[in-house]
């Protein structure tokens, strides 16, 4: 069972999910590459659970969510060398470019991005999921009238699945993990059947 959570990245990620996990009265631990002081005002409006700190502070954390850009995360590699140990969610797109707006795709081949991922950063236990939701529906409460809003997810690691599928159900949301890292993974990335597709769970 996870007790904090470590964010790499401030954006719409970050402050859509953030206030779930306040809510349900977790630590969470924001970073960013401008360093702890460019993140006072967030953190002040997410309450005394949310915490501004470094980069290698937010990786220490229970399970680390990935909201940076997807060509930004090799950069991790010279920040925190070895990953052993770690619970990684790879929040990720395959976005070519951010800047001045996310456009243009890289093309890994037969290669999955969350096994880019896994590849620099040695050593993590890496979970696939966020990415396949706008963060406007990420943002509002996940209970609907007909049920749960659903979080698709993919992994390798069983325990690890377990233990993040329960804090998703912890915050609201109903987890369906869609298979392993290369074939559940695949079915989430830009593009393929369940990137942009907003399901609800019945109860």
């Amino acid at each position: 069972m996870f007790n904090n959570v470590g964010f790499i990245g401030s954006g719409p990620l970050t402050q859509a999910l953030a206030p779930h996990l306040v809510a349900a009265e977790m630590q969470v631990l924001i970073s960013n590459s401008r360093g702890p002081d460019s993140l006072t005002e967030l953190v002040a409006e997410l309450g005394d659970a949310a915490q501004a700190v470094t980069v290698e502070q937010a990786a220490k954390a229970d399970v680390v969510i990935l909201a940076l850009p997807f060509v930004r995360v090799p950069e991790l590699a010279d920040v925190v060398p070895d990953w052993s140990g770690r619970i990684v969610v790879d929040a990720t797109n395959q976005f070519a470019e951010y800047a001045p707006v996310y456009r243009g795709y890289v093309d890994l081949g037969e290669e999955t991005g969350s096994e880019w991922i896994a590849r620099h950063l040695p050593g993590a236990t890496i979970i696939k999921a966020f990415n396949a939701m706008s963060t406007s529906y990420l943002r509002p409460d996940p209970r609907h009238h007909d049920g749960r809003q659903v979080v698709f997810c993919a992994g390798d690691d069983n325990a690890a699945c377990a233990d993040f599928e329960q804090l998703i159900s912890r915050l609201g949301f109903a987890p369906v993990r869609v298979g392993g890292l290369r074939d559940g993974g695949r079915l989430m990335q830009l593009g393929r059947p369940l990137s942009l597709l907003h399901v609800v769970k019945q109860d």
